[in-house]
């Protein structure tokens, strides 16, 4: 099948390599334009246009959609399926109905649930047992379009968002392969959402980040897991902020934000308990727990606090 491909960041890489590798004619590739990044502010392609340039695939970076010259090209190009995975611009109507299949989107939860920008870390925020990707059919709203294929996965009750992304990724790879095979197969069926069971999420914030230990050791462990690696959750001990990577919930009981013990190094939480597992001080490097501790020179866990 002839196809264009619009994605860029890692996410979407998986998708546009099971796509080339099964023998799809990649006619063009659209991605965001280079951004400056690091302390150098060093010009970086996005992970999208390093994959389809080592395929040798066109690749373009319009800054916007919306100046029909994007259209103009795609008429051009004349594609059988446009397939969006985390492209970040938002497709004008011209462009969603000019290829013959449609602009097909892989989205990273069950559809009508977590419509919106931040899908994988909202569910794990949630404490979701069950998540997955969908193919769906694009339409002017924010993933509301006709759903083609759906693919579940269960998510560990101790997975990070960032493992989970991964898995995704490769979850919605094989989806768009079984999307592109029924649709040359004329077996390609839609279904309309139910949207009376729609939820969206919106980005995630740095607010988000600060944990409040009268919470549930459930809740604040979600919390650690939904906002790894970023912009991760943070709590300040004794008087000292810290950013908490991975935690385990465990028995125990006390005053929240006090800590229980040193060696494993665990905190009271508003119900429950919460071993932490990698931290990371401020102007430091990630560690594991046991690390920080025996740097603190501290003898007895009632010496630290959280607050």
């Amino acid at each position: 099948m002839k196809i264009v491909f619009m994605g860029t960041p890692d996410f979407a890489v998986p998708c546009l390599s099971a796509l080339a590798e099964d023998g799809n004619e990649i006619a063009g590739v659209f991605t965001q334009p280079d951004k400056p990044k690091g302390r150098g502010y060093t010009l970086t392609p996005p992970p999208v246009k390093i994959k389809a340039l080592e395929y040798g695939l066109t690749v373009y970076q319009p800054a916007t959609l919306k100046d029909g010259e994007a259209e103009k090209l795609l008429a051009e190009i004349s594609p059988d399926m446009i397939v969006v995975v985390a492209y970040g611009k938002i497709l004008p109507k011209e462009i969603i109905d000019l290829p013959k299949y449609g602009c097909v989107n892989i989205h990273a939860s069950l559809l009508p649930l977590y419509r919106g920008a931040a899908p994988i870390q909202q569910s794990v925020l949630d404490g979701c047992a069950i998540t997955g990707v969908t193919a769906q059919c694009m339409d002017i709203g924010i993933d509301t379009g006709d759903i083609l294929m759906k693919s579940e996965t269960e998510i560990g009750e101790n997975e990070t968002a960032d493992e989970l992304h991964d898995r995704l990724s490769v979850m919605g790879a094989k989806l768009i392969v079984d999307v592109v095979h029924a649709a040359e197969n004329g077996t390609l069926k839609r279904e309309k959402q139910d949207e009376s069971k729609a939820t969206h999420v919106g980005k995630l914030t740095k607010e988000m980040s600060v944990i409040n230990f009268q919470n549930t050791a459930r809740h604040i462990h979600n919390q650690v897991r939904g906002l790894n690696s970023w912009p991760s959750a943070s709590a300040v001990l004794n008087g000292k902020r810290i950013k908490i990577h991975r935690t385990l919930v465990v028995n125990g009981k006390g005053e929240p934000g006090q800590v229980l013990s040193l060696n494993p190094f665990v905190v009271a939480c508003g119900e429950g308990a919460l071993e932490i597992v990698e931290l990371q001080p401020e102007g430091k490097k990630k560690m594991a727990a046991s690390a920080f501790v025996n740097g603190l020179h501290v003898f007895s866990a009632n010496e630290l606090r959280f607050s």
